[in-house]
């Protein structure tokens, strides 16, 4: 980051910690939605079938992944020219929120339903990515670029918080037998019915619920940019104007875009990875929604210390190291998921499936899983917000959310592209296990390519 920049004083605390509250809000999305709990839940009970259902789970997020990578870099550019942030911000909470919303109509047997669903899916998904794109353009203003990435990992951390949060809100509604209640047969807690599978669908309107509470310190607490005082026609021209000039001069952003390609790849890895680390256990072991939950939760637990101390690591290393660190860490967990399935672990030692009636993970091949996945929950934060720090420190000042919004691009340029290989992959092999190896081999090109990224000193 220019040196103009270098004495700049933090935000105050209040500021700081409220813009880190805008992970806690959007973090259960992802945990419980896209991740643990409604994406194994709509692939294996709303559409019926686990290897369909996440061919269909990987198109939706590829369509998503498209739209979102076509506008990112202009609506950067867009609010760089006019100067706030905030009113995106919250029109995309908005949409996020209505997304999530309409996920309640996701009902086993209910087809004429579907494609409200996969609306929701879709409105919801470009919408977070868009909100995530704005927030981190906040965050070089509020802190200084020694302790940027300090700041990115307790984000990540308080996001990681939110969603264990959220996961144990789901076991305890779901499942209130873990705790010792009892509710009357065929409901869960609250009156929700078990056989019309609600504990599962209210997921998406509790999500917006949450979102609208949480939200709300980033937006009284945190500073904004002043407005251009523009008029809002002449902010698009410029915007776009800003793009084609940075496409025009591109040679002059050769490092910082290639990191952005290198991104691009081990993101869109990540990504896949996460999406279908869950579906993949719910199709090879038959885990339900308490394995599920108790899984995130444990991934949850691992990953909240493993970000934060990410952070004072990579102010202290460097965000490239650590960027290289944790994918070689979610690397070594996801080879070894690959190395499982039902029936053996490590590809050759054959293991007993998990006999009727058992406890929970109680058999070899779940333990083993439980193990490779930690390996995730160590790598995956630290990747992604060592990735946001990197990006604060390259990008010059007055294009910062331009800079992000190729880095919104970059991530989603081709997010599309794993899901959409191991959607066709899975229906063309019928096995969910070729969506590991389509995940290591993006997660080894993108490390490859960070080799030659220069990270600038930190002063």
């Amino acid at each position: 980051m220019p040196a103009a920049g270098q004495d700049r004083r933090p935000a105050s605390w209040r500021a700081r910690l409220s813009w880190a509250m805008f992970d806690w809000a959007n973090q259960p999305y992802f945990t419980v939605i896209t991740t643990f709990i409604f994406a194994p839940y709509f692939t294996a009970k709303v559409i019926g079938n686990s290897v369909d259902g996440q061919s269909l789970w990987g198109f939706t997020q590829a369509f998503s992944a498209a739209l979102v990578a076509l506008g990112a870099p202009f609506l950067g550019a867009i609010a760089d020219a006019g100067g706030r942030r905030k009113p995106w911000l919250f029109a995309f909470q908005i949409q996020l929120a209505f997304g999530c919303a309409l996920l309640w109509l996701a009902q086993p047997g209910q087809p004429q339903l579907l494609p409200l669903v996969i609306l929701g899916l879709v409105l919801a998904n470009i919408a977070a990515e868009y909100s995530i794109m704005f927030n981190n353009a906040l965050l070089p203003a509020l802190e200084t670029p020694r302790h940027v990435g300090r700041l990115s990992g307790l984000g990540w951390g308080m996001g990681y918080i939110g969603g264990l949060i959220a996961l144990f809100g789901v076991l305890i509604v779901s499942q209130p037998e873990l705790i010792g209640i009892t509710p009357p047969p065929g409901e869960a807690l609250l009156g929700l019915k078990r056989d019309a599978f609600e504990a599962e669908r209210i997921i998406g309107p509790v999500a917006a619920i949450w979102l609208g509470i949480f939200v709300l310190p980033m937006f009284l607490f945190t500073p904004d940019r002043p407005g251009s005082g523009q008029p809002f026609r002449t902010v698009v021209r410029d915007g776009i104007g800003r793009v084609v000039n940075t496409v025009r001069h591109m040679r002059q952003y050769r490092n910082l875009l290639r990191f952005l390609f290198s991104y691009m790849i081990y993101y869109d890895g990540l990504v896949a990875v996460i999406g279908f680390g869950g579906i993949y256990a719910a199709g090879i072991f038959g885990w339900g929604t308490t394995e599920l939950g108790l899984f995130g939760i444990a991934l949850n637990v691992i990953a909240i210390p493993a970000v934060i101390f990410g952070g004072w690591l990579e102010d202290r290393w460097g965000s490239k190291r650590a960027v290289q660190l944790a994918i070689i860490i979610v690397g070594l967990g996801t080879f070894g998921i690959l190395s499982i399935s039902s029936g053996s672990v490590l590809f050759v030692l054959d293991v007993a499936p998990r006999a009727a009636g058992a406890g929970l993970f109680s058999s070899a091949g779940e333990q083993v899983f439980f193990l490779c996945a930690a390996f995730l929950g160590l790598g995956m934060g630290t990747m992604q917000a060592a990735s946001r720090t990197l990006v604060a420190r390259l990008s010059p000042p007055d294009m910062v959310g331009e800079f992000f919004g190729i880095y919104a691009l970059s991530g989603r340029a081709t997010t599309f592209l794993a899901p959409l290989l191991i959607g066709i992959a899975t229906a063309v092999f019928a096995t969910q296990r070729i969506a590991v190896i389509v995940i290591l081999v993006f997660l080894a090109v993108g490390f490859a390519l960070l080799w030659k990224v220069e990270e600038p000193a930190r002063q």
